[in-house]
């Protein structure tokens, strides 16, 4: 019996407002988000057709055009709203985004927020 499955979509790369200081707020800036969600594909296992199945594709899009319409100050709020948007699909239970930006921090790759959220 099939406990769970995960579908992913890592290192969506997109560009938004995001950030606090005040040069932050005039530009865009990369964001690296990595996306899983919880479904119940059991249905889509056996018929192999992809109606069954999340469309990760439109999902990406989805995501991609969302993010960047957005304009945040905090990662965190970010990866709230990109959470709550994954979870619109009906296939979708539960959802964990990471989102990081890259260079915000000296001496790092940069800082992340991670969110899990249940339907």
């Amino acid at each position: 019996m099939i406990d769970e499955t995960i579908t992913s979509i890592n290192g969506l790369a997109a560009y938004c407002v995001i950030g606090a200081n005040e040069w932050e707020r005039n530009i865009k800036q990369k964001v690296i988000i990595d996306v899983n969600l919880w479904v119940g594909e059991e249905e889509a296992l056996h018929s192999d057709k992809l109606e069954d199945a999340v469309n990760y594709k439109k999902l990406k899009d989805d995501i991609l055009q969302f993010v960047s319409a957005s304009s945040y100050h905090l990662i965190e709020a970010l990866a709230y709203n990109v959470a709550k948007l994954c979870l619109k699909e009906n296939k979708v239970n539960k959802v964990k985004v990471k989102v990081s930006k890259p260079g915000s921090i000296s001496y790092a790759e940069g800082a992340a927020f991670e969110i899990i959220l249940k339907k």
